[in-house]
């Protein structure tokens, strides 16, 4: 556990100190000027009064990442291992208090599930479980991983915070990143939908990242839950945390997400509050700009045409052959899924499509040694 908490301290002050309506035309040109862009500049970029310039930023934002990453796209797919949870959030189909059905993959059907993730040659994959201690512990989890080394050579995780010895564990089984989402950074709204569990805690949370850089993990990765809230505060505080956390720890490679709400079992209505897809595109433009060395991943939740053109311009990382159920890439689904996607394409078609872009499919970037 990190021996204080300034960095914490630092984003909350952040979250409330502009009003994303007084920027104007004028700030968001100075923002494009200039080679990097400070927390104002990056506010200005969030703000309405750069919609305009979207077209501008985009194209920034595209000579940035190729100056960065080339033409070279990184390829996953999430593993959903288990689906029980002990939180009650009121925006997630994985909620204690939904009626779903609930399951956990053996080791046995979590090999099946890696073998067949395999044959379509990926070689990184994202370990997801519902957030219980005691459905998916901290052993089982570091089994899943030591399993997963046999068939992958870059292995994320997604679960619930640890400590930093838990951190160091998981490592030392062979897990490589570790991502928590935030969800929202207003303290208030995110009291009003952690409704219980461990995931209530606010400050436990937000210093995850801190404990897994602690802990050894190469990598850590960031995002908030796009219209849980106000969605521009939120974003800016993405960027203001994980550019915080760089400049502590240097050495850790720094990822962002861009997730928005998606509609999930007994949550149909469930959709992102103002933030259309170009608005989204305005965030990873603005991330892009903000950190020009960090990954930007774009999920399935966005449909197809929107993510090769997101691939295009700033993210640097895309999701496929994805199954947000229990036990779905070997066989039929275990368990129920946490939400609804929008692009089911699979690795081949993915593939393809980033070729015809003239970008290159890259399915390792790391090799692991033991």
């Amino acid at each position: 556990m990190p021996n204080e908490t300034s960095i914490m301290e630092q984003v909350l002050a952040f979250h409330d100190k502009y009003d994303f309506n007084t920027f104007t035309a004028k700030d968001v040109q100075n923002a494009l000027n200039k080679d990097r862009i400070d927390f104002y500049d990056y506010a200005a970029l969030l703000s309405p009064a750069a919609l305009p310039f979207l077209e501008k930023m985009a194209e920034k934002a595209q000579l940035c990442t190729r100056k960065q990453f080339g033409n070279t796209i990184a390829l996953f797919t999430p593993i959903y291992i288990a689906n029980y949870c002990e939180n009650q959030c009121v925006y997630c189909g994985f909620n204690c208090k939904n009626k779903i059905h609930r399951a956990k993959l053996n080791m046995e059907e979590i090999k099946k599930e890696y073998q067949a993730i395999a044959a379509t040659g990926l070689k990184e994959i994202l370990i997801l479980t519902g957030e219980s201690r005691s459905m998916s512990g901290i052993e089982y989890i570091g089994e899943a991983v030591e399993l997963a080394k046999k068939y992958f050579s870059l292995i994320g995780l997604e679960i619930y915070p640890v400590e930093v010895d838990e951190y160091k564990y998981l490592h030392e089984k062979g897990a490589d990143f570790v991502t928590v989402f935030q969800e929202t950074y207003n303290t208030e709204t995110y009291k009003k939908v952690h409704l219980a569990g461990q995931k209530s805690i606010f400050p436990y949370r937000i210093n995850a990242q801190e404990r897994a850089i602690l802990g050894g993990m190469r990598g850590v990765g960031f995002g908030a839950l796009l219209g849980l809230d106000d969605f521009r505060h939120d974003a800016f505080c993405v960027g203001v945390h994980a550019t915080l956390i760089q400049r502590k720890y240097p050495h850790a490679e720094i990822a962002v997400s861009v997730p928005r709400l998606r509609p999930y079992i007994n949550g149909e209505e469930t959709n992102p509050r103002d933030v259309h897809e170009k608005e989204l595109l305005q965030i990873m433009c603005a991330y892009r700009l903000l950190m020009p060395f960090a990954s930007i991943t774009i999920s399935t939740r966005e449909r197809s045409d929107f993510r090769n053109n997101a691939v295009n311009i700033c993210a640097t990382k895309i999701s496929a052959g994805v199954s947000v159920g229990i036990g779905g890439h070997s066989e039929k689904e275990k368990g129920d899924e946490q939400f609804e996607i929008s692009d089911p394409r699979s690795v081949d078609e993915v593939v393809d499509a980033l070729q015809q872009y003239g970008l290159q499919p890259s399915f390792n970037d790391y090799i692991r040694l033991i």
